[in-house]
């Protein structure tokens, strides 16, 4: 209920940090103290992460920072990280978490990470928190939130099995939300519009159980640190934005 997430909300407000003071900006620079919001995002496949996180984006200049956008990013620039990532993908193997952290790790201290972040897709397990606190804690960072977005697995199963995407431009449709003009036909190149594999119902509630297995821990992991928030993903697109407007007292 809302009793038990009053305190930790409070508990995030007294703790709430402000950008460090940096010895190599203009003095002029050093009298605006800014919030800076480090966030964590976890939710189900088919939750709407990646829509919250663009509405996010849209109004605070904080990094986007997806463990999958990163990975791609770290192969095609053949980093040596990327290297070592691709020998697993291509053997068909989980990519280690040791290697995901050190890629973590690397892209925090880019400086659109100064401003802040919010990481999506990762942490997924508790082992990968861990990891992550300890990283966090060497580079002198703190968390300020971790959001969990809840939903129905029957909300994500209806949501995911009715969609469809293009196979040759990669054009997504939603047979309920956005269906193609023509069935089967893409709008935009006339290409095949098909169902995924893994967008059947039998792969994406095997999804979701792998999801709820992993991811209990982790929430207990946060929970037990003060920093959890649940907000209901059937709020809307600003429902992240709207708590995190709230922390920061800009909801008045």
């Amino acid at each position: 209920g809302t009793s038990d997430r009053r305190p930790a909300y409070n508990a995030s407000l007294r703790r709430y940090p402000e950008a460090p003071r940096r010895q190599d900006r203009r003095p002029s620079e050093n009298v605006i103290r800014r919030f800076v919001m480090r966030i964590i995002l976890i939710g189900a496949p088919g939750s709407g992460k990646g829509t919250q996180a663009e509405s996010i984006r849209q109004k605070y200049p904080i990094a986007h920072i997806s463990t999958g956008d990163i990975l791609r990013a770290n192969v095609k620039a053949d980093t040596e990280l990327g290297r070592n990532a691709k020998g697993y993908m291509e053997a068909g193997k989980l990519v280690p978490d040791e290697v995901i952290v050190a890629m973590v790790e690397s892209r925090l201290q880019e400086p659109d990470c100064e401003e802040g972040f919010l990481l999506d897709g990762f942490p997924r397990t508790r082992p990968q928190a861990e990891a992550l606190d300890s990283m966090l804690k060497k580079l002198g960072i703190s968390l300020d939130a971790v959001i969990q977005l809840e939903v129905d697995d029957d909300v994500v199963v209806q949501r995911l099995t009715t969609r469809r995407v293009c196979k040759s431009c990669g054009e997504i449709y939603n047979m309920i939300f956005k269906p193609a003009k023509v069935e089967g036909v893409c709008d935009k190149c006339g290409g095949e519009v098909i169902q995924r594999d893994d967008d059947k119902e039998s792969v994406i509630r095997n999804r979701l159980t792998v999801f709820h297995e992993q991811t209990a821990p982790l929430i207990d992991h946060y929970r037990s640190k003060d920093i959890l928030f649940s907000v209901d993903a059937a709020g809307g697109k600003d429902v992240v934005l709207k708590l995190l407007e709230k922390m920061k007292g800009e909801d008045r």
